[in-house]
């Protein structure tokens, strides 16, 4: 391990993480009903996850491709957000989000006088103060870090653009008009902006890092992208989002690629290791090697010709048949059958993410981006609560 990625874990006693776990049910409750919390914050949220901002994400390219335009995804790179976070800024932060009195006062507390030393073979170091960042591994830390970042989301939408937060993982969206022959300047201003808060808030972008990925008619504008720190931003073909890559195209092939292949790797391991496990010992560890990797958002292949999603379904009936020792030349679709397990094109769609939204159980951004169809005041009940699809450049 290099030094540059040297992260340390809080050596946190057990009582405090009870403790820890009772006030952070308060703290989230508290937030949620002040509406606190950015909307488009995803990170340590109930309901909220990667897929959903994936979904948003894709969705919104391919609205503005299909409207004739194009649009700019900026993925940025902080570099070790949580270590560097100011103790001052996140108590006046949590102020300004309403929690005051004897709770400030413990956050306060619950903050500062740490230290650190560095333990090698039987030698300690002595402890050095620590005077700035949220506690790594602590429970409580993923939600503070999304109170000392609402300000960013606030910031870059002022520009104009589409600001997407997974605690530290931060995208923006800039959508260009059809025809577009410059990149606007609210971009260049926001970036400038953005960089100057990121200072101020102890924050350190990494623009080698930064990846932009463009989606639709780029018209030639590539090459006008201004600067970002000093580094040159070009866009890349593809971009690794959340753990799913996507391509410029949003064929998602690139990802089904990675998957399938993460996947057979681990199945290669299974393999090895299913003449000494029972059946229920080896379905545990293809459910969490193999499967798990292979429905990671999976909502995103929803809509994906045959052809794309078919190395997953390999996969899967490659597991498939590894668990119940069945021979190739028997057919999958029983085997499937009785494991209980739907193909791989139907469980992207067995979902209840838009059922959860509808309901207010998902994020409000998905939920603003369903409409229902003209027939919603029908008095037919097989009419009634119908979504409406868009079709092609709506």
């Amino acid at each position: 391990m290099t030094l540059a990625n040297y992260c340390p874990v809080s050596n946190l006693p057990f009582l405090g993480k009870m403790i820890e776990r009772a006030v952070l049910g308060q703290l989230q409750q508290f937030l949620e009903d002040t509406a606190s919390l950015d909307p488009f914050q995803s990170g340590f949220r109930p309901g909220h996850g990667t897929e959903t901002v994936l979904v948003a994400i894709t969705d919104e390219l391919r609205r503005q491709s299909d409207s004739g335009g194009s649009a700019l995804l900026v993925l940025l790179d902080l570099t070790t957000a949580f270590d560097t976070v100011d103790y001052d800024l996140m108590i006046h932060r949590l102020a300004m989000s309403g929690v005051r009195g004897q709770a400030l006062n413990w956050f306060n507390s619950f903050l500062r006088n740490r230290s650190q030393c560095v333990e090698y073979m039987d030698q300690v170091s002595d402890r050095s103060p620590l005077l700035c960042g949220v506690p790594q591994g602590a429970i409580l830390s993923p939600l503070l870090f999304n109170i000392y970042v609402r300000p960013l989301a606030s910031l870059v939408r002022s520009f104009g653009l589409d600001c997407y937060q997974y605690a530290d993982d931060t995208q923006l969206l800039l959508r260009l008009e059809p025809g577009a022959t410059s990149i606007p300047d609210n971009f260049t201003l926001c970036l400038e902006a953005l960089s100057n808060w990121l200072r101020a808030s102890r924050l350190k972008v990494n623009p080698a890092k930064t990846e932009i990925l463009w989606h639709g008619r780029s018209t030639g504008l590539t090459h006008l992208l201004p600067t970002f720190d000093g580094a040159a931003l070009s866009p890349s073909p593809t971009v690794k989002s959340l753990g799913v890559v996507l391509d410029s195209q949003l064929t998602m092939e690139a990802q089904v690629a990675a998957a399938s292949k993460q996947a057979f790797f681990h199945l290669r391991q299974a393999r090895q290791l299913a003449p000494y496990l029972s059946d229920e010992a080896l379905a545990t560890v293809i459910h969490a090697t193999v499967t798990s990797r292979l429905d990671y958002c999976n909502g995103l292949y929803v809509g994906l010709p045959i052809s794309t999603t078919q190395k997953l379904r390999i996969v899967q009936n490659a597991a498939a048949r590894l668990l119940t020792r069945t021979p190739m030349k028997c057919h999958i679709t029983p085997v499937l059958q009785h494991l209980h397990w739907l193909p791989m094109d139907y469980r992207g769609l067995y979902k209840m993410l838009v059922l959860k939204t509808l309901y207010g159980q998902g994020p409000s951004y998905l939920r603003d981006r369903l409409s229902f169809s003209h027939h919603r005041r029908s008095q037919r009940p097989s009419q009634r609560d119908l979504l409406y699809v868009p079709g092609p450049r709506e």
